[in-house]
């Protein structure tokens, strides 16, 4: 039986809470993994996640879904901030030990990974993403075309898949972002992130779907190019994110699983 504890405040300032999953077994040494919902950075939250986070407790991590801050109220940097400022807050509260720091893992899903890769670089925990976008700067001057939507299909009578796909991409990217200014979008961008700590990673993605995976394959030369590893589990079809994430998540865990068994 899982034990879940709702809206624990990580950031009392911008009132930012936490849901935590407890496995059956807690003790001292119990692995600790942070899941990073998706939703564009305009919407979704950790009440989404729910059925992950029993998934991920009876798998036996103590788990941590935190909410962030969302556009376009909220842009960039600012969902990367708070994601940070999660991480500083639970190294000092009481779910964790002085040296837990080792014991956590992550998984991200679509722009949840995109944190997830920010944390990552800067903590070295072990991560898992389930289409993470990677790439916006050099999209967006690829696609000065495609006109921004979410709903692009009623908006604009797109049928398409690839059309439509590019309508959101464009849309989430800039209301994040909140400008078209290349400057920003390229510190958006995953390839200008801090890697200096990057340590286990795995990305998932589907052949052909939201997140182009040309994008992924020149981040993943990004950080081969600094000598840093990466597996890659490409899957069939056009599911992005959480919409294959029950189908592979023991191959998420496994992978999990074997860097802590290293890490030992």
């Amino acid at each position: 039986m899982v034990v879940i504890k709702n809206d624990i405040t990580y950031d009392s300032e911008k009132k930012l809470k936490t849901d935590i999953y407890y496995p059956n077994d807690t003790t001292s040494a119990t692995k600790i993994l942070i899941f990073w919902h998706g939703g564009g950075w305009f919407r979704g939250s950790k009440d989404d996640a729910k059925k992950v986070g029993v998934n991920l407790a009876n798998a036996g991590f103590m788990t941590f879904i935190p909410d962030y801050s969302l556009a376009p109220e909220h842009v960039f940097p600012e969902a990367h901030d708070d994601a940070v400022h999660f991480v500083k807050w639970l190294l000092n509260s009481n779910y964790t030990d002085k040296d837990d720091q080792k014991n956590i893992v992550q998984i991200g899903a679509s722009v949840g990974g995109t944190l997830a890769l920010y944390v990552a670089g800067k903590y070295g925990f072990p991560t898992v993403t389930w289409s993470a976008p990677v790439e916006f700067s050099k999209w967006m001057k690829n696609h000065e075309n495609v006109k921004p939507s979410y709903e692009g299909a009623k908006e604009f009578g797109l049928t398409d898949l690839h059309d439509i796909n590019n309508s959101f991409y464009k849309y989430f990217t800039l209301t994040y972002a909140g400008t078209a200014d290349q400057k920003v979008l390229k510190k958006l961008d995953a390839d200008s992130y801090d890697y200096s700590h990057l340590k286990e990673l795995m990305m998932i993605n589907s052949a052909d779907e939201l997140n182009p995976l040309p994008n992924v394959l020149n981040f993943i030369q990004f950080l081969a190019d600094q000598n840093l590893g990466v597996e890659l589990l490409v899957i069939k079809g056009h599911r992005h994110a959480m919409a294959y994430a029950s189908d592979y998540i023991d191959e998420s865990l496994d992978f999990l699983y074997q860097t802590i068994k290293r890490q030992k």
